[in-house]
């Protein structure tokens, strides 16, 4: 049977049973890396997949477009900003700070590597993932500003991060084959017209499918249906001229966001199920390629060390920095800093890298060792972890009262 038929059967039972794993401490995720590994042919040798597969490669990156998108579109910037707290504080501090933490980490711990690709593997790494921590954002003994603000910082950080990746892919491609100038022109250049595609088709776009449903020309439905083709062409659009279709996706996204107002949040439902299904295959892909890689191969004490202080140095420092004069608790900025999972953007952004990389020469094996580590020790740690800390958190949350930062009451009226 076809690899991508048996991963897809794979799928289909995987999702039939989600609620008893969910409540048994196993994610989706880690179901599907899991799965992914062991019909890889590390192991049972039933699926071949390949990142240089075109079907492979186009299918994970238009999974991070949806997924950009969606999330951008949903995003009602004045709300961000008239919370004036802790999302606009985790975006604007603490993730700076966690790209510029991880790749000093990844430089003290590869002092040997280029500049160029300790600072992709920081920037890869910072942007977070709410799916590999649901239970936190779901539990409703944990303050509902703490659960918004993890979630917006989730919904927005992959797309702010996209960048710093994209143009640190290009230098460390640069520096490792010793290629001649012209990378940061280059990068610089994909950017900008990523940006422009996406004002464009996200402005027009949305406009579009704003008046199909208010003039009744189109249901809500069909209305889904349109959005979600605006963020393939976005992506493909953006490509096709030369530039980053990540950024374009997300810039489209905001911008729909803007023309549509509230009606986006109906509009983007398919998309963002399209993208969260799309996920599950994109995991098991990673199981069945790189994770193996990262713990045979690519393996090394200081990749691992360097995984261990990714999820927790690179990540707790920043969100605490960010967080200073806001007066939360310690168990809540412990709480903030551990669930930063990182999930299916820094996959993607891997693959983009080890497509890259492949496409001049060798991959390097740090990369491989340090993301594969990373994010398959957050998989693991994130899922299993998420019901029982957020069930110890919502208990001293309730028995502290209601005289805390932590309970104030962020809803805001559009």
């Amino acid at each position: 049977m076809d690899s991508v038929a048996i991963v897809a059967v794979v799928m289909a039972l995987g999702v039939l049973v989600s609620e008893w794993t969910t409540r048994h401490s196993l994610s989706l995720p880690i179901v599907f890396v899991l799965a992914g590994w062991l019909l890889g042919s590390h192991v049972l040798d039933w699926i071949d997949l390949s990142l240089q597969t075109e079907v492979i490669k186009e299918f994970t990156e238009l999974t991070l477009a949806f997924l950009l998108f969606a999330d951008a579109s949903t995003l009602r910037e004045k709300r961000v900003l008239r919370e004036a707290g802790l999302e606009g504080r985790l975006l604007a501090i603490g993730l700076p700070l966690t790209i510029a933490l991880g790749g000093l980490l990844a430089y003290v711990m590869f002092p040997d590597e280029n500049l160029g690709l300790v600072l992709l593997i920081g920037a890869a790494l910072a942007p977070t993932d709410a799916a590999l921590g649901l239970p936190i954002f779901t539990n409703p003994n944990i303050p509902h500003r703490i659960r918004q603000s993890l979630n917006v910082e989730s919904g927005l950080n992959d797309g702010i991060a996209t960048p710093f990746v994209m143009l640190f892919i290009a230098m460390a491609v640069s520096e490792e084959f010793s290629s001649e100038g012209g990378w940061l022109s280059d990068a610089a250049s994909e950017i900008a017209i990523g940006v422009t595609v996406g004002i464009v088709i996200g402005s027009i776009g949305g406009w579009l499918v704003k008046q199909a449903i208010s003039k009744r020309l189109t249901n809500l439905q069909m209305g889904q249906i349109a959005f979600f083709s605006l963020s393939i062409a976005a992506f493909f659009g953006s490509k096709e001229l030369g530039g980053n279709g990540f950024i374009a996706a997300f810039v489209a996204g905001l911008f729909c966001g803007t023309v549509m107002k509230d009606l986006a949040s109906e509009t983007s439902e398919f998309t963002e199920i399209a993208g969260t299904g799309a996920s599950l295959f994109v995991w098991a892909v990673f199981g069945a390629t790189v994770l193996p890689v990262a713990l045979d191969e690519a393996f090394s004490w200081k990749a691992l060390g360097f995984a261990v202080l990714a999820l927790t140095i690179m990540r707790m420092l920043p969100v605490a920095l960010a967080m200073t004069g806001t007066g939360l608790r310690k168990d809540t900025l412990a709480i903030m800093g551990w669930f930063g999972p990182r999930g299916l953007a820094s996959v993607v952004f891997l693959f983009t890298a080890i497509v890259v990389f492949e496409g001049d020469g060798d991959v390097p094996s740090t990369l491989i060792g340090a993301m594969g580590l990373t994010i398959g020790l957050s998989v693991l740690l994130h899922g299993v972890t998420a019901s029982p800390f957020g069930r110890w958190y919502g208990a001293r949350i309730g028995a502290a009262g209601d005289d805390i930062p932590e309970t104030v009451d962020s809803e805001l009226k559009a």
